[in-house]
């Protein structure tokens, strides 16, 4: 059953980029082959901390919707004042470790709300239930939480819901599951997606695009399968091609 919550026009606006990069030089190469196609991008640690602050702010001049990927999990206070900071360059999404539990999110909230500039509109904020890279194995005996993963993700999910939060970060195996608990509005970012036939690398939890929108993702994050083709922007055309086919 086809499970698209948006037209097939805003697919593009619905891929996040990962810019996984350690320069900026490799970053903008990357945007430039694929300026005016409407993308967001995603900008996580690796790059923010070579960068700093400054290239956000320099991606949304540019008319980005940027994603800042930095996984906040600290004690409340700090949490607090990580993204009242993260939210005054006008970013558009933000996220935190649910992990850190509802005090810490719920601070999380305020510092994005004190954090946004007069007159504009405050990012999404949303929590990293389980990482993709995280098996039932991982989780259990390393992490020390037990259960299945989907039990976590549930629980995670209706936590973030009532710390007030957007959405959480989920593979897009759980998102049904996740739009069961939490109701159809509760946003689903997902990462851990592979066009058909790539490397799935570090990944566990993964699905192709078609199928992460088919089951109800929101929206989508690619790295590698972009950002490390040889040509990017067909790569990205070609997504775009099979998610419209698969509708």
């Amino acid at each position: 059953m086809n499970r698209f919550t948006f037209s097939p026009d805003d697919i593009a606006s619905r891929i996040m980029v990962a810019l996984d990069f350690p320069h900026v030089k490799e970053a903008e190469t990357c945007i430039g082959l694929l300026a005016g196609t409407g993308v967001y991008v995603k900008v996580g640690m690796q790059l923010y901390y070579a960068a700093g602050p400054e290239y956000v702010t320099r991606l949304k001049q540019e008319g980005y919707a940027v994603f800042l990927d930095l996984k906040v999990h600290d004690i409340p206070n700090t949490a607090r004042g990580a993204m009242q900071s993260m939210a005054s360059l006008g970013v558009d999404m933000v996220n935190l470790h649910v992990a850190g539990g509802r005090k810490m999110m719920e601070a999380a909230r305020e510092g994005v709300e004190k954090g946004t500039p007069a007159g504009t509109r405050r990012p999404l904020l949303i929590g990293v239930t389980q990482l993709t890279s995280t098996d039932r194995a991982a989780m259990n005996n390393e992490i020390g939480i037990a259960g299945s993963i989907e039990d976590c993700v549930a629980r995670y999910a209706r936590l973030a819901q009532k710390a007030g939060l957007d959405g959480v970060v989920a593979s897009p195996k759980e998102v049904p599951l996740i739009k069961d608990v939490c109701g159809p509005d509760f946003l689903t970012v997902t990462p851990g997606i592979r066009p058909r036939g790539s490397d799935i690398g570090d990944q566990h939890r993964v699905t192709t695009p078609e199928d992460a929108f088919s089951l109800g993702s929101d929206y989508v994050v690619i790295g590698r399968a972009i950002t490390q083709a040889p040509d990017p922007r067909k790569a990205l055309d070609d997504i775009i091609q099979r998610i419209r086919s698969a509708e």
